[in-house]
């Protein structure tokens, strides 16, 4: 009983002192729920699973929403969720996936095939959030439901990684959203800030730019890894990364997600606090655009990637990263090393000959998360580095909201934008899509690289089922893009979480975003 008491009242002071206002109360008239509290940046300003997807985001969807099938562990691998096995055409055009039958939506509704294939033909007619995935494989009008809890997909073309890409496309309840449509936006309105989920957690308080409360389903239809798991769990808004090293340090956080290197290292050595490290796929790159200013010019970005000091890159994050090799990851499926930029300044200096500017004269933005230490580091080093070829750098940090709006648009894409990139899905087409014409806007895609060659390659490889003829396609495609020089290929990153000691079932899986927390295995222990 004491130790409900203390759990009770720890909680309690958890939201206090973060500032949640009533909530401290609001926990005390529910005896013995127990609250978990995450700190991070970033906002969650839109969570419709149709919509745009990032960290903040994914972790609160991955809460409410199920799929067919989901990522887990390291290394990442596809395990069955709302299915429970497949059958492939040996041309990988049509898939047939059978379903469990006792999921049901935080309503009581049941998960049926037809959801499924109502939500997918939401997302691809949105043509927003994942859609990219399978708009050119895909025709609405080819999903099939068989039965109740068996769907059939008839693809315009084969596509090996089709059943990779389905984690990312969550089942609503149609019912549910529809009933909140309003002027046939299929309920987007509504389904922005509420759920129409059935997974493990549902909505708990809503407050845009403070909180975010996600309470546990205690009958949730998949049941719980641990019956220690938490009551509710509370993502804060928290915006200065010292803010988020101290609440850790003190218990105010269980977890602090998208620290600086400088204070995963402080952490380790605090009492209670655990700081994990992993190799991860996500890459940090400097996307230029390719289409306007005077890095519309290769012969300037080429100036550019000579120019910066690789090595001294990775002091930045305290050597918690090894330098690209190539536009793709290491670890990734179909990667090569490819001849990669490393610094080199009478190169650089030739290349500014070539573009008419041989002793530079003129300044580009870096555009760079607003708090977030390691890329504020990175435009540190851009102004000593390019001032050597007589480049001003002129930092510029905004929020990430602002930052993807400006790189949604030729017109006001910066120069010079700092993006973490993970690839979304076990195969080279997650990454090779990224610099497809279609990806032009993406916070990803905000370099607006335009190549025709390369398209059509990314065209033709994703289309073939046989690895054979599709691996030397993306070799070819790695080397290609490298040469066109869209962005500076700075590294990858090791994946590094600090959390309390006694937050367990922490499992790190590397297509997961760059701060994204996986909250259902979570659970208190010793």
């Amino acid at each position: 009983m004491k130790k409900k008491m203390l759990i009770i009242g720890l909680a309690a002071l958890v939201c206090a002192s973060l500032g949640f206002g009533d909530a401290a109360n609001a926990l005390q008239r529910v005896d013995g729920k127990m609250v978990m509290v995450i700190g991070g940046r970033q906002p969650a300003p839109d969570i419709d699973p149709s919509h745009k997807t990032d960290y903040s985001r994914r972790m609160i969807q991955q809460a409410f929403y199920d799929g067919l099938f989901k990522y887990v562990g390291n290394p990442a691998k596809v395990e069955p969720w709302l299915a429970t096995g497949y059958e492939a055409s040996p041309d990988a055009r049509i898939w047939t996936i059978k379903m469990v039958k006792n999921a049901k939506f935080h309503n009581g509704d049941p998960v049926t095939a037809e959801a499924v294939k109502w939500s997918i033909e939401r997302t691809l007619k949105l043509n927003k959030g994942p859609s990219w995935m399978l708009s050119d494989v895909l025709d609405p009008k080819n999903i099939t439901v068989v039965d109740d809890y068996t769907i059939k997909f008839e693809l315009k073309t084969p596509y090996a990684p089709f059943i990779s890409v389905l984690p990312w496309f969550y089942v609503m309840n149609p019912k549910q959203v529809m009933a909140h449509a309003k002027d046939g936006d299929y309920g987007q309105a509504w389904l922005k800030e509420n759920e129409a989920g059935s997974g493990p957690f549902t909505k708990g308080r809503w407050q845009h730019g403070v909180l975010y409360e996600m309470k546990a389903v205690a009958d949730y239809w998949k049941g719980w890894p641990s019956p220690k798991h938490p009551d509710s769990v509370i993502f804060k808004l928290i915006r200065e990364t010292n803010s988020l090293k101290i609440g850790l340090q003190k218990g105010q956080l269980d977890i602090a997600l998208a620290l600086s290197a400088d204070d995963f290292d402080l952490l380790k050595s605090y009492k209670g606090v655990k700081v994990t490290s992993d190799p991860g796929v996500t890459t940090l790159g400097l996307k230029m655009n390719t289409q306007k200013g005077y890095t519309k010019d290769i012969n300037i970005r080429k100036a550019i990637c000579y120019a910066v000091d690789y090595e001294s890159m990775l002091k930045t994050v305290n050597g918690k990263a090894v330098l690209e090799d190539s536009p793709f990851p290491i670890g990734l499926k179909g990667h090569v090393a490819t001849k990669a930029y490393r610094q080199d300044l009478a190169k650089a200096k030739e290349y500014m000959k070539k573009a008419g500017y041989p002793d530079g004269g003129f300044e580009l933005e870096y555009v760079y998360v607003q708090g977030l230490d390691s890329e504020k580091n990175i435009g540190l080093l851009l102004i000593d580095n390019l001032a050597k070829i007589g480049i001003k750098v002129k930092m510029v940090p905004l929020t990430w909201p602002s930052m993807t709006a400006r790189g949604s648009k030729v017109e006001t894409s910066p120069a010079l934008m700092a993006i973490f990139a993970t690839p979304k899905f076990n195969d080279p087409d997650a990454v090779a899509y990224q610099y497809y014409k279609k990806s032009w806007g993406r916070y990803y895609g905000s370099s607006f690289y335009e190549n025709k060659e390369v398209w059509k390659l990314i065209e033709e490889a994703r289309s073939i089922s046989d690895w054979g003829k599709r691996a030397p396609m993306y070799k070819k495609i790695q080397e290609m893009i490298m040469a066109d020089a869209p962005e500076v290929f700075c590294m990858q990153l090791d994946r590094q979480f600090a959390l309390r000691d006694y937050v367990k079932g922490f499992t790190f899986c590397p297509v997961r975003f760059t701060a994204e927390v996986d909250i259902y295995p979570l659970y208190v222990g010793k």
